[in-house]
């Protein structure tokens, strides 16, 4: 399989990929899959995947979670070396194309003491539910990628069972 492929099945195609690399096959070496299952589980924990109750939650903390993806990714990189390539590719253009401009935004408002107004606090909330269904996503490539059962897609099916 390709990247293009892979991506495309994935519904990831929004990012912005060199056509050339997009011809490269994709195959995941061990180091892929430990560093994909670390960054697994760091997301399925977080407010990155988890919804953020109206009547709960608190926005500084939530962007701090999501803000805190950058080391996180960077250590599992550094610790899982060169050998995690593929997991390297995706993980960077994620953190450049999908959460830098979320947080970017969102750190110079609450610089601006933005969580102090209820409709830019409901701003974020909404801009937070797209990014984490592209989180979503993300999550479910890296289930995939280190070769697990995506527990995401099964605890969304049981939340709508229940409902």
């Amino acid at each position: 399989m390709n990247w293009l492929n892979w991506l495309t099945k994935w519904k990831m195609t929004k990012l912005q990929i060199n056509a050339h690399f997009l011809q490269l096959s994709v195959e995941f070496k061990d180091a892929d899959r430990n560093a994909a299952w670390e960054m697994y589980i760091e997301l399925l924990t977080r407010i990155t995947t988890q919804a953020l109750d109206s009547k709960t939650g608190d926005e500084a903390t939530a962007l701090k979670s999501i803000h805190s993806l950058f080391p996180t990714t960077r250590d599992i990189i550094k610790k899982n070396g060169r050998d995690s390539f593929e997991f390297t590719k995706l993980a960077i253009v994620v953190l450049n194309q999908i959460i830098r401009p979320f947080t970017a935004k969102w750190h110079k408002l609450s610089i601006e003491k933005a969580f102090e107004n209820d409709a830019q606090c409901a701003i974020f909330r909404a801009e937070l539910a797209a990014l984490q269904a592209d989180l979503r996503i993300y999550t479910g490539m890296l289930g995939e990628m280190a070769g697990v059962e995506d527990d995401l897609v099964l605890l969304e099916q049981v939340g709508s069972e229940t409902a």
